[in-house]
């Protein structure tokens, strides 16, 4: 983990991985179910260390675990601890699927290892030397808001009620920080937190369970100014600045051409590394459960923003909902070919 991260401070950046559902989908999945891209944990697994590697050999330095699947879920029931016993499974059987699916993508970083271990792992895959069998690569154990158990269309606004107060949503959140923290992953990612009151009920959870593993936290936006509800962005970056147990924060789950001035509003409170992966550019009708592509944006016309986007201060980059192995491996190599530029002769 320290190497990962000092690697980031150094002024350098790192790659995460693309989306997941789709992925499975692509790759035969049967993902009509309540659990949705959840459903793989039970039945197949496999599906799931494929998805991971692909991603791996395109390039991602951090793979993201399928404890929430980020906004690509569009069912009733989400990978929570809530969720899965809404479908019959114990407390404890929920808390060991929890468990399943950072011992898959841990499993997929070890095939990954095992595979590079002869000199043909070489770089050839993404075309530059970051790819070699000894780069690090981390797993983040993946945490979703409140809102996706909901399944109400609140994950998209952040706007929960009256009644969803802060000790609502950190006796909701508390027990899953708990077990993923202790689950051999090597951060947590708190991802589309879409408000503040969200934000500042993981950070209290962390500090008080005295959790030692380290986090980024992640906010989505449908403005470009302030994240899902209307709440400020700096005073989000503000709460995740305070946390000891952050080392990253960012935006994920919005469009791409909002990136750019949100990661600018970040850089104002924090001096820790920015993490963006946004979606594809597409919108989520939660109505009709189905993503419209009239917004959506090619793997080429995504990479272009990535430059403007480490200009201005992002270090980690990777995509959400609706990206693919060949986003990732884009991105990748953007990034390569800029770096080898600007090394002095």
């Amino acid at each position: 983990m320290g190497e990962m991260w000092e690697y980031v401070r150094r002024g350098l950046w790192a790659v995460v991985d693309g989306g997941l559902a789709t992925e499975l989908e692509r790759h035969g999945a049967d993902l009509n179910d309540p659990l949705w891209s959840a459903k793989c944990l039970l039945t197949t697994p496999h599906l799931i260390t494929k998805v991971h590697l692909d991603y791996l050999k395109a390039g991602a330095d951090i793979i993201i675990t399928a404890s929430y699947q980020r906004l690509e879920l569009q069912a009733s029931v989400r990978a929570t601890i809530q969720g899965f016993e809404a479908k019959g499974f114990s407390r404890e059987e929920a808390e060991a699927l929890l468990l399943k699916s950072v011992q898959i993508a841990i499993e997929a970083r070890n095939i990954y290892y095992e595979s590079c271990s002869d000199i043909s792992c070489d770089g050839t895959d993404i075309g530059y030397e970051r790819n070699m069998r000894n780069r690090p690569v981390l797993v983040a154990a993946s945490i979703g808001s409140y809102g996706a158990y909901l399944a109400d269309g609140s994950e998209y606004s952040g706007n929960y009620g009256e009644a969803v107060t802060l000790s609502v949503l950190k006796e909701f959140h508390r027990r899953r920080v708990q077990v993923l923290a202790q689950s051999g992953a090597d951060l947590i990612a708190f991802e589309t937190i879409p408000n503040k009151i969200e934000a500042q009920a993981y950070a209290e959870i962390m500090k008080e369970e005295d959790i030692k593993i380290p986090a980024w936290f992640s906010f989505s936006s449908k403005d470009g100014v302030n994240v899902a509800n209307g709440d400020s962005i700096f005073d989000c970056a503000e709460i995740a600045d305070s946390s000891k147990n952050v080392v990253a924060m960012g935006i994920n789950c919005t469009a791409p051409h909002f990136i750019h001035g949100l990661i600018q509003s970040i850089k104002k409170v924090t001096d820790k590394p920015i993490v963006v992966y946004p979606n594809s550019g597409e919108t989520y009708d939660a109505t009709q459960k189905k993503w419209i592509k009239s917004e959506g944006v090619i793997d080429e016309d995504f990479v272009s923003y990535v430059s403007k986007w480490r200009e201005a201060g992002a270090s980690l980059f990777g995509g959400c909902c609706r990206t693919t192995p060949n986003t990732i491996r884009a991105i990748s190599n953007i990034l390569a070919e800029e770096s080898v530029s600007l090394t002095p002769n």
